[in-house]
C-alpha cells in the first residue's frame, strides 16, 4: 500500500515537472540571431541600441554573435549562410536572421523591417539587403529565394516587391501544388452543391412538370435552363465578392476572414440540426418561396431561367460560406486570370449534383422517390456540409494563408 502511494506521488511529480518544462519551452520567445563586427561603429550602434528596442517590441529575443573577435562565430555564420543558401553577393557585413523566415542584411530602413515583422503571412522566406553605410544608402535589394533579386530605390515600400512577386507566381502557393488546390476546390464545390435548398426546388419543379404532362425532352430543356441560371447567378456573386476583396486592398486579411466565416457558418449549421429551435437558419428566406413558386408554375423556358436565377441568389445563405472562403483564398494567392478560371471550375462542379439529379429524375415515380429521399436525408446532408465547412476553414487557415 505504501509503495503504491509512493509510486503515485512520484508519477505526479514527474507529470507536473514535465508539464512545467513543456510550458516553459512553449513560452520561449522567437529568436533573432545577429552576426556583426564589434569593431564597426555603425554596426555596434545598430546592434546595441536600435535592434534591441525594435525586436523586443515584437516579442523577439536577440542572440548576438561577434564574428571578428570570436573565431567560432565565423564558422557558425558560414554554416548558417550555407543552410539558407545565401549567395556570396547577398551576404552582408551584418546579418539578422529572424526565426526561419526573414534575413535582414546590412542597414535596412526600419519601416521596412517593421512591415515585414507585422505581416509575416505575406511571404514564405525573404532576404532584404542594403549593405552601404554612412548615409550613402540609395537603394536596397529583395529576394524570396525562388524568383529574381529585385532592386528598388530606398524610399520604395517593400509592398511593391511583395505584390510583384505575388503577381508573377505561376500557380497558387506552388509549394502546395496544382493538384492539391484542385482537390480542395473540387471537393468544396461538390459538397457546396449538395444543397438541400436547390435540391428541393428542382425536385418540386420536375414533379410539377410531370403533373402537367410535359414531355421528357421538355423537362430536360427546362431543367438545364434552370441549372444554367443557378450557375450564372453563383458565378456573378463570386465575381462581385472577389472584386470587392481586391478593391479593399487586404486580400490576405479577407482570406482569413472568409476562413473564420465558413467555420462560424459550419457551427451554425450544426447547431441548427442539433437544436431545431435555434434562431439562425441557413436556408432560403421564407418570404421568397412564394416568388419562386410563382415563376416555376409558369413552366416556360424564360420562367425556368428566372426561377433558377432566383434560386441561385436565395440559396447563397444556405451554404455560401464555403464559396466565400474559397474566393477569399483565391484572391489572396492568385492572379486575376487564375482566380477567374478556378471560379468557373468551382461553379461547374457546384451545379454538377443538380445535373445528376436531373438525370436520375427521368420519370415521375423516380422523382417521387427522390423527393422522399431528399426529405429523409436532409439532416445528414446538413450535418456533412456543416462539418466540412469547419474542416475547410481550418485547412485554409493552416495551409493557404
Amino acid at each position: 500500500m505504501i509503495k503504491r502511494v509512493l509510486s503515485i506521488l512520484i508519477l505526479g511529480v514527474v507529470l507536473v515537472t514535465g508539464t512545467h518544462a513543456l510550458h516553459a519551452q512553449a513560452s520561449e520567445p522567437p529568436v533573432v540571431s545577429i552576426f556583426f563586427n564589434e569593431a564597426c561603429k555603425d554596426c555596434g550602434e545598430l546592434v546595441k541600441e536600435t535592434y534591441p528596442s525594435l525586436f523586443e517590441e515584437y516579442g523577439y529575443q536577440l542572440e548576438l554573435h561577434d564574428y571578428i573577435n570570436e573565431r567560432s562565430n565565423r564558422a557558425l555564420l558560414t554554416q548558417v549562410n550555407e543552410d539558407w543558401n545565401i549567395p556570396f553577393e547577398l551576404q552582408s557585413h551584418i546579418e539578422a536572421f529572424v526565426s526561419d523566415k526573414l534575413l535582414i542584411g546590412g542597414h535596412v530602413p526600419l519601416d521596412t523591417i517593421r512591415y515585414l515583422l507585422e505581416h509575416p503571412d505575406e511571404y514564405d522566406r525573404l532576404l532584404v539587403y542594403q549593405d552601404k553605410m554612412h548615409g550613402e544608402e540609395t537603394e536596397y535589394s529583395v529576394w524570396d529565394f525562388s524568383s529574381e533579386v529585385k532592386t528598388y530605390q530606398i524610399e520604395e515600400p517593400i509592398t511593391t516587391y511583395l505584390q510583384e512577386v505575388s503577381a508573377l507566381q505561376p500557380t497558387i502557393k506552388t509549394s502546395r501544388g496544382f493538384w492539391g488546390l484542385f482537390a480542395l476546390i473540387t471537393s468544396s464545390a461538390f459538397l457546396d452543391g449538395l444543397n438541400p435548398c436547390a435540391f428541393a426546388v428542382l425536385l418540386f419543379f420536375i414533379g410539377f412538370l410531370f403533373t402537367i404532362k410535359k414531355t421528357r425532352a421538355k423537362i430536360w430543356k427546362m431543367g438545364l435552363v434552370y441549372i444554367g441560371a443557378i450557375y450564372l447567378a453563383y458565378l456573378l456573386i463570386g465575381l462581385g465578392i472577389a472584386q470587392a476583396i481586391i478593391i479593399s486592398g487586404a486580400p490576405h486579411l479577407m482570406a482569413k476572414v472568409g476562413a473564420y466565416l465558413v467555420i462560424a457558418l459550419g457551427i451554425i449549421q450544426l447547431l441548427g440540426v442539433a437544436f431545431p429551435s435555434f434562431p439562425i437558419k441557413l436556408r432560403i428566406p421564407l418570404d421568397t418561396k412564394a416568388t419562386l413558386e410563382k415563376w416555376m408554375y409558369k413552366a416556360t423556358l424564360p420562367a425556368s431561367f428566372v426561377g433558377g436565377f432566383l434560386v441561385g441568389l436565395c440559396t447563397f445563405p444556405c451554404s455560401g460560406g464555403i464559396y466565400v472562403a474559397i474566393i477569399g483564398m483565391l484572391t489572396a494567392q492568385s492572379t486575376a486570370v487564375q482566380g477567374t478560371f478556378w471560379m468557373l471550375w468551382y461553379n461547374l462542379i457546384f451545379v454538377s449534383p443538380l445535373f445528376i439529379l436531373l438525370l436520375l429524375a427521368s420519370n415521375n415515380k423516380t422523382t417521387e422517390k427522390l423527393q422522399t429521399w431528399e426529405h429523409s436525408e436532409s439532416v445528414r446532408i446538413k450535418l456533412a456540409i456543416g462539418g466540412f465547412m469547419i474542416v475547410l476553414g481550418a485547412t485554409i487557415l493552416i495551409f493557404f494563408t
